[in-house]
This record gives structure tokens, C-alpha cells and sequence, in this order.
């Protein structure tokens, strides 16, 4: 079967595009708007609405395949690729992607994935955008699912030598802001891991000595305790912290420890993890800084756990981040990997080395990206994955869920 034809639709996603350095610098809120001046290229306010590209592959059996193209929040930060806007990437689709995939024969995912993944524009002379690697690759996919009558995860795993899960992966749910009332979601619908409540500002959220990130894992405890769903309900509790706790502590990697340690032991009887403790600027010195502090937490006994995340966005960075055991487990955030083979090949990588896969992303991206993604996730066996896009938790959530229990349901029978 063949590809008669490359489609683009512009779309929006399910959250905003963040100026994580205005942020950082200390912008305002106004309602659901940040206030002052962004600082990073190609923002015209610190927020702005995501946006995303559909890629519609028409096959010659007229079945339809696709993928979305979309970015992280916080587009253009921590060595990322700049701002995603559809109106400057749709054209750039058309001419020249369009024309890899036109009239070719569906063969195996991997060989379509690379056209994209791997092929430097002949305009740039570069690798195209992540957001556009990532949604082409997920309609590849899709394109040689539907040639061959089988579900994504199956093809996943027949070509990366895996097995389907029989059981679905925790979903890992995140609050936003609204780190409360959002808890309670997640508590009534038995998320296994949650908030991840978006701990971004030293004085607002984190407090200067990180007594309020204090306050609210006390706070999250005792109300799991108070309306846990079922009996055996015991989820993981995963925040958050943007690098803050660095500049709480200025860097002191042995001070971040024994706050670390220190909200493990009120969290109990829920273990803890802790994305992102600081943000040392540079890939080399992120790596080292959280070498050090899962080091530390070792030393001391302590089973609390530390989630990569920034300066780790490549695979190639992932897989720098894995052997130098930097962390205990490491977000895959799909969007910045380019291409979802780059995420199958993560999670088998993590998996391989001892350290835990979580495969991630980002509340800016779409349904369609999420569900492609939940068949990555079922095929590869990761510790967790995130429940996206959003930061409402219900839509999210209801998307992954629904996703993998339709693979449960259809993977003994097509």
C-alpha cells in the first residue's frame, strides 16, 4: 500500500506556550495571564496560546493516518527548539516532507520514521523541528498500523522486539497551578501517580526556605489518607520543582538532599519523587548536579527519587543522563525527541541501564499526540506516563486511560 497524499491542518493544543525565562525572572499573574515583557525569541507575550499541525496521510486504500506536530510549554528553554507556530511550519511541510512520503510504499515504521527523523532540510541544512519530526513520525506509525490491520502498540513491538503490556502503565497526572483542587481529581479518579502541582516560582509556590513545597506534601498526604477511592489506593507522590530548590539552596547539592530526605519523611506512606531540583544552565553541569544528589540521598538512606528533566532532550541526552546515573529516573519528554522512535528507543535504553523510563511530554500537546503516544507507552513498559495534554487533569486523563484500555481490550483479538 502506498501514500497517495500529504495533508496539513492547523490546530491549537491543550495548554499555552510559557516564556520559562520571564517566568523565571519573576512575571506577574493576571487571571490566566502572565504580565511584563517576554524574554525569549519569538514570544510575543510570556503566554500565548499553543498551537499545533495536523499531518494527514491519505492512503491508497483512502483510509487516513495522522499524527499532530506540536511543542513543549516552555518552548525555546534549556537548549529546546524555538516557538512551534503553525503558520511559519506549514509551508515548510508541504515542501518539503510532503514530497518524502508522496507515491512511497508503506513499509516498516522505522524505515518511514527516519525520512523525517533523520533528513536535514535542504533549506536549513539542519534536522527539522522536533514538533515537526514528532507528529510526521506518529502518522508513519498510524500509516503502517492501518496498512497492515494492526494496532500501533503491536507494531511497536513486533519491530523493536517488545512485548504489548497486559496491563495498563500508571498514569502520571499533573495539576497545574491549581494544585488543590486538581489533587482532589486525581485522589477521586485513583491516579497511581500524582500532582506533579508546578512548583515554578521561588516566593509564590516553592517559599524561600521551601516551606510551602513543605506544607502542601502534608497537605496532599493526609487528604489521600482522608478520601482514598479504594483501600490499597498508595500512589506515588511526584512533584515538580523547576530547578527552584537550587535556588533555595544556591546549589548546595547536600542541602538539597537533606530537603529532599525531608519531605520523604513527610510524604510517608507515599513515596516521593522530585523532578527538576535545580537547573544548573548547561547539560554537563545538570548532569553532574543530580549525579551528586542522587549520591547523596543514597548515602543517607534515603529512597526518595530524582526525575530528570531539563537539559535532557535528545536521546542521545538521555542516554549521556542514563549512564552517568544521573537521577533515578528520567522524563522522555516526547515532543523534544523529534521523532517517536526516539522515545521507543529511550525507554528501551532506560530499561536496559537500570534507571526508570518515564515517558513524558507536555500539557501543550494534543489528543491525537497523547493517544499515539499511550500505544508507545503499552509496547514499551515504561515506570509511568503522563496523562495529557492539559492541566484541567479530567480531559487528560480520561484520554490515556481510555486509549490503553482500548488496547487491552483489542490486542488478543486483531
Amino acid at each position: 500500500m502506498k501514500i497517495k497524499n500529504v495533508i496539513c491542518a492547523q490546530g491549537k493544543t491543550g495548554f499555552f506556550f510559557d516564556d520559562q525565562k520571564a517566568i523565571k525572572a519573576g512575571a506577574g499573574h493576571d487571571g490566566a495571564f502572565y504580565t511584563g515583557q517576554p524574554m525569549t525569541e519569538g514570544f510575543t507575550a510570556v503566554r500565548q496560546a499553543g498551537e499545533s499541525i495536523s499531518v494527514l496521510f491519505i492512503l491508497e486504500n483512502g483510509a487516513v493516518a495522522h499524527g499532530d506536530c506540536a511543542a513543549v510549554q516552555y518552548s525555546g528553554a534549556a537548549g529546546r527548539d524555538p516557538l512551534f507556530l503553525a503558520k511559519d511550519f506549514i509551508p515548510l511541510i508541504e515542501k518539503e516532507i510532503a514530497p518524502m512520503y508522496i507515491g512511497r510504499e508503506i513499509t516498516s515504521f522505522k524505515e518511514l520514521a527516519d525520512l523525517v527523523d533523520k533528513t536535514k532540510s535542504p533549506s536549513t541544512g539542519k534536522i527539522y523541528h522536533t514538533a515537526i519530526r514528532y507528529g510526521v513520525t506518529q502518522a508513519c506509525l498510524d500509516a503502517v498500523a492501518k496498512s497492515q490491520s494492526k494496532l500501533m502498540a503491536q507494531v511497536v513491538a513486533e519491530e523493536y522486539g517488545t512485548t504489548v503490556s497486559d496491563t495498563m502503565i500508571p498514569i502520571f497526572t499533573q495539576s497545574g497551578d491549581d494544585r488543590y483542587a486538581n489533587a482532589d481529581k486525581m485522589i477521586m479518579k485513583g491516579a497511581q501517580v500524582l500532582p506533579h502541582a508546578l512548583f515554578n516560582h521561588v516566593e509564590e509556590k516553592t517559599g524561600l526556605k521551601g516551606e510551602k513545597i513543605e506544607a502542601y506534601i502534608e497537605w496532599l498526604r493526609n487528604r489521600i489518607l482522608q478520601f482514598k477511592p479504594f483501600e490499597s489506593y498508595n500512589p506515588v507522590i511526584h512533584i515538580d520543582v523547576y530547578g527552584t530548590l537550587g535556588l533555595v539552596f544556591d546549589n548546595d547539592f547536600k542541602k538539597i538532599a537533606d530537603y529532599i530526605a525531608g519531605l520523604e519523611k513527610i510524604a510517608i506512606p507515599f513515596a516521593l519523587r522530585v523532578e527538576g531540583p535545580v537547573d544548573m544552565g548547561e547539560k554537563e553541569a545538570q548532569i553532574e548536579g543530580l549525579r551528586i544528589i542522587r549520591e547523596e540521598l543514597e548515602k543517607m538512606g534515603s529512597k526518595a527519587e530524582i526525575v530528570a528533566d531539563e537539559w535532557c532532550n535528545t536521546l542521545e541526552d538521555i542516554k549521556d543522563f542514563t549512564l552517568r546515573k544521573a537521577g533515578h529516573m528520567i522524563q522522555i519528554k516526547t515532543p523534544d525527541l523529534g521523532g517517536i522512535n526516539n522515545s521507543i528507543e529511550a525507554v528501551i535504553f532506560c530499561k536496559e541501564n537500570n534507571i526508570g523510563a518515564y515517558l513524558g511530554g507536555t500539557c501543550n500537546e494534543t489528543n491525537r499526540s497523547a493517544e499515539v503516544c499511550a500505544h508507545v507507552a503499552m509496547a514499551t513498559n515504561p515506570v509511568q506516563y503522563l496523562a495529557k495534554p492539559g492541566m484541567g487533569v479530567d480531559e487528560g486523563y480520561m484520554l490515556i486511560f481510555n486509549e490503553m484500555q482500548r488496547i487491552l481490550a483489542l490486542k488478543n483479538v486483531l
